[in-house]
Formats: C-alpha cells, sequence, structure tokens
C-alpha cells in the first residue's frame, strides 16, 4: 500500500494513494460512505440538491442547470465524473474549480473521519465534494451520478430533484444488460414526494413502475414537459409553465434540446424554492461550455472531439458528424477501456471514417492499439460501401495517433478524436486547451 498521506502532502499525492488504498476501484453500496458522511455531517445539505444520472447527456445537463442557476445570482456547487485532465475538474464552486489546498483538506479530513472504513476513490471524491459545498454555504448542489445511481455514492444524499437523462446499455458488468435492468438501477435516485425528472422519451417500464411504487412525483418528456423550435429559437413547455423564444444552447448536438427540456423542467419543479426568471436562462445557455462534447476546434483541419464511449453515444455523434459540413476525408482517433460494447460503437460510426488512428490506454480496463485495431478491422470488414480502402494504423497512446492523423489529415479534412475521457482528455492537454 502506498504512504498514509497527510494534510502537508501534494493533490497528486493522495489522489496515487487513492487508487491503491481500496480492494476495489469500484466499489458499489452506500453503507460504508453513508457512515462517513454522518461522521462529517455532510450527509444531508441544507442547500437545493439536485441529482442528475443517466447513460448519456449527464454532463450537458449538469453543465446547463449550472450556468443557468449562476446566472440567476445563486451560489452554486457542481460535482461531476471523470476529469478530462485535471481532478479539480470534477469539483465546482461558482463555476470555478476548488483548488488542490482545499482538495487535500477534505481528503485529509475525510481519512480522519474514516476511521477503520476503507473508502474508494470515488467515494473520497464524493465525500470532499459534499464537505466543500457544505462549507461554502452554496445555495444549489448538483451532483452527476457516476455509476447507475442505486448504490452510486451520490445516492447517499436524498435530492430534492432528480433527471434522468437517458436509459441505454453501458456498465453492464455492474447494471444488468437490458434497459430493464439498467434502468430499475437509475431509477433509484428518485425520491418519495419529490419531482422525478425523465428525459429518455421511451423510458423502460421498470423505471416507471420503480417511480410510482415509490410515489415520486414523475415528469415525463412528451406528457408533463416538451420542447418546440424552428430554425431561429425554440420553447419549452412544461406543467404550467412555457418558456418562448429561448436562443438555442451553446452545446452543440442532436441532443442537447432533450437535455435542455429535463433541465427546465426540473427549475419548473422548483420553482417553489428556486427563482429562474427568463433572462438567467437566456444567459445560461448562451454561456454554457462543456468540453469533450462535439467540441468542434477553430482552424483546419477541423477538430471534434467527443467522449462518446457506449452505442447510445456514439449514435448521436454519428447524427451530429452528418450534420456538419462535407469533408474529404474523416481521420478517426479513437481509444476506449475493454469493459465497452467496443464493436457496437466503432459500427455507429465506421460508415463515416476513412482513416482510423487507434489509440492504446493506460489502466486495467485499457485496450491496446492493436486490439483495438482488431476490433475495428472486423466492423470494416462487415460493411461495405466505400469507394476507397479505410487504413487502419496503431499507436501506444493518444498523443501519438493524434501527431499521425495532423501530419495525414489534409487542410479540408476533418479529424474526430472520441472514446474514453482518457483519449480526449490527453489530446485537449497536448493541444493546451483549458478544459473550464
Amino acid at each position: 500500500m502506498a504512504q498514509l498521506p497527510t494534510s502537508a502532502s501534494s493533490l497528486d499525492d493522495w489522489l496515487g494513494f487513492l487508487e491503491t488504498a481500496h480492494p476495489k476501484a469500484i466499489d458499489l453500496g452506500l453503507t460504508r460512505v453513508r457512515t462517513v458522511a454522518a461522521r462529517l455531517g455532510v450527509a444531508q445539505p441544507e442547500s437545493v440538491v439536485i441529482t442528475v444520472g443517466g447513460t448519456n447527456g449527464k454532463g450537458s445537463t449538469c453543465a446547463m442547470l449550472e450556468a443557468i442557476v449562476l446566472a440567476a445570482g445563486y451560489k452554486v456547487g457542481l460535482y461531476t465524473s471523470p476529469h478530462l485532465v485535471r481532478f479539480n475538474e470534477r469539483i465546482r464552486v461558482n463555476g470555478d474549480n476548488v483548488t488542490d489546498a482545499r482538495i487535500v483538506s477534505q481528503f485529509d479530513r475525510i481519512r480522519q473521519a474514516c476511521g477503520d472504513i476503507s473508502l474508494s476513490y470515488f467515494e473520497y471524491a464524493t465525500l470532499a465534494a459534499l464537505c466543500e459545498f457544505v462549507d461554502n454555504a452554496v445555495d444549489v448542489i448538483i451532483l452527476e451520478v457516476g455509476l447507475g445511481g442505486r448504490l452510486d455514492a451520490v445516492n447517499l444524499v436524498d435530492s430534492d430533484c432528480a433527471i434522468i437523462t437517458s436509459v441505454d446499455i453501458d456498465h453492464t458488468e455492474w447494471l444488468g444488460d437490458t434497459r430493464e435492468k439498467i434502468g430499475w438501477e437509475k431509477a433509484h435516485i428518485y425520491r418519495s414526494g419529490r419531482p422525478a425528472i425523465c428525459a429518455d422519451p421511451v423510458p423502460p417500464q421498470t423505471l416507471l413502475d420503480y417511480a410510482n411504487e415509490l410515489g415520486a412525483d414523475l415528469w415525463l418528456f412528451g406528457r408533463d414537459f416538451n420542447y418546440s423550435g424552428d430554425r431561429q429559437q425554440w420553447a419549452y413547455g412544461g406543467r404550467s409553465q412555457r418558456r418562448s423564444g429561448l436562443a438555442y444552447p451553446a452545446l452543440r448536438g442532436a441532443n442537447q434540446l432533450l437535455n435542455a427540456s429535463a433541465v427546465l423542467a426540473a427549475l419548473e419543479a422548483l420553482r417553489g424554492r428556486l427563482a429562474v426568471p427568463q433572462q438567467a436562462v437566456r444567459m445560461g445557455l448562451a454561456q454554457v461550455v462543456l468540453p469533450g462534447r462535439m467540441q468542434i476546434l477553430p482552424g483546419s483541419p477541423a477538430v471534434v472531439l467527443d467522449v462518446a464511449h457506449n452505442p447510445h453515444a456514439a449514435a448521436v455523434l454519428a447524427q451530429n458528424l452528418d450534420s456538419m459540413p462535407f469533408y474529404p476525408y474523416t481521420h478517426a482517433v479513437v481509444g476506449m477501456f475493454s469493459d465497452k460494447a467496443i464493436e457496437e460503437t466503432l459500427a455507429k460510426l465506421a460508415p463515416r471514417i476513412d482513416h482510423w488512428y487507434c489509440a492504446g490506454l493506460d489502466g486495467p480496463r485499457a485496450t491496446t492499439g492493436q486490439a483495438l485495431a482488431e476490433h475495428v478491422q472486423r466492423v470494416i470488414g462487415s460493411q461495405d460501401g466505400k469507394d476507397e480502402p479505410v487504413t487502419v494504423s496503431v499507436y501506444d497512446d493518444p498523443i501519438q495517433a493524434f501527431a499521425a492523423a495532423q501530419k495525414q489529415a489534409a487542410d479540408n479534412d476533418r479529424i474526430l478524436v472520441f472514446g474514453s475521457f482518457h483519449t480526449v482528455g490527453p489530446v485537449l492537454n497536448w493541444l493546451g486547451r483549458k478544459v473550464n
């Protein structure tokens, strides 16, 4: 085991320790983390708490919520995961990442409260966020679920409103291999008598059944809230509130109005406690930023970055790529973890890609560049219609792969970087792009 860090240790030392201190990297369950949260006095903050779960769209939803509520003048704490470049991205207060010193102070505080209880990396991160939000007396806390819902550390808090963005196949080892099983796991972030927003247009029956058995105030897309729009603007319609003449969100992507409408449904459901004027909605949607999600960098060749790493997200990414202008060739830098549905994910994008650059990743769940290339070969071998042969090359890491794509791509081509956060993050960092 790594040496026990102290309050004088660096954040890197703490993170290195936490990566190996607990027997399991992913250890679902609420008993341990709830006990320590109670000792710390952060198990139920006095702030308005909004929890966001779902297979895809969580990050965008959290970012829009944060931007709008900040624009309304509230003090906001946001907890998300994973990070692209620096751990500090996970914990934000009033739009700013929390400093190394504050995180180290919270980690040391948590360690002392643990006693003989061992916590995972994610549990430490979650408690550090809650401690920081309570210390700062924020008005609103936004918590993104890490994995599933029922046993995720975030679910230790009884939120005032919970949003589920989408339900699809991912993390099958922990959540099950059907939408019905996964929907049941995610539905457990809902609470009895409290607003339960579901933005999935076709939610699993298990989610509906659980919400009804629980007695949650279920808001369904298409029944309790909706959106409409034309080329210039869009409108939200809820149970008793309408917001019209809205500019489209600054975030690109086919599903962003679905996510935005879920955000506005949550704010409508909470309007007795959170007053959010129309101007705050306009400002928040116009100013929201979320790196690594259909992020298009200026210059040539065009560079598109997206952390799509499951079939559902890849299908949305494919739709978004189709809405872009014509490019003679698309070069794809990809890196993925081995526990993902790799070939199903690649297949959603394969018809649009001319040159593949397969990057190896680090870690126990990583896929080597060579193994990923073999997946690509199987996928493209089952697809026809390309006028020219598709090329597949192998690299040790995403930076090498991206540098090779830059050398190969012409100015009027397009480079797509997708897959894991561990693929997109290093490329963004290498390019010197800020992620907050």
